[in-house]
C-alpha cells in the first residue's frame, strides 16, 4: 500500500472519529461552537455516520488495504461534506464557522484524488 494513501486514511480517520463523536457525546459544546440546532437527532445521525466513515478509513489503513472503494468513500465523503459546508454557509443556513471544516475536507478530497492517481 502506498504510504501517501496510508497516511491520508489515518489523518481522515482521526479527524472524522473526533468530529463525528463530538456531537454524539457532548451536544452542548458542539452547539456552543457551531451554533444552535433544531433537529438534534439529525446532528447526532450525521455524527454517527462521519464516525463510521472515519473508522472504516482507519481500519483500511491498519489492515493495509486501501482499495478503490475506500478511496471513493474517503474522497467522496470529504468532497460532499465540503460542498455542503460551502453551499449552506453561502445561503446563510449555517454559520461561517463551518468553513473551518470545509477547508480540511476540500484538502482531503483533493489529496485522495491526487494520491490515488499518483500511485496507479
Amino acid at each position: 500500500m502506498p504510504r501517501v494513501l496510508f497516511w491520508l486514511a489515518v489523518v481522515q480517520a482521526v479527524y472524522y472519529v473526533l468530529t463525528g463523536v463530538w456531537p454524539v457525546v457532548h451536544i452542548r459544546s458542539f452547539m456552543a461552537v457551531t451554533g444552535p440546532k433544531r433537529d438534534l437527532w439529525l446532528v447526532r445521525t450525521v455524527g454517527v455516520l462521519v464516525t463510521v466513515i472515519g473508522a472504516t478509513a482507519g481500519r483500511a489503513a491498519r489492515g493495509g488495504r486501501i482499495t478503490p472503494e475506500v478511496v471513493v468513500l474517503a474522497a467522496g465523503s470529504a468532497a460532499g461534506l465540503a460542498a455542503i459546508d460551502v453551499v449552506y454557509v453561502a445561503r446563510g443556513t449555517i454559520p461561517k464557522v463551518y468553513l473551518l471544516d470545509a477547508a480540511p475536507e476540500a484538502v482531503l478530497a483533493a489529496l485522495w484524488v491526487w494520491g490515488y492517481l499518483a500511485t496507479r
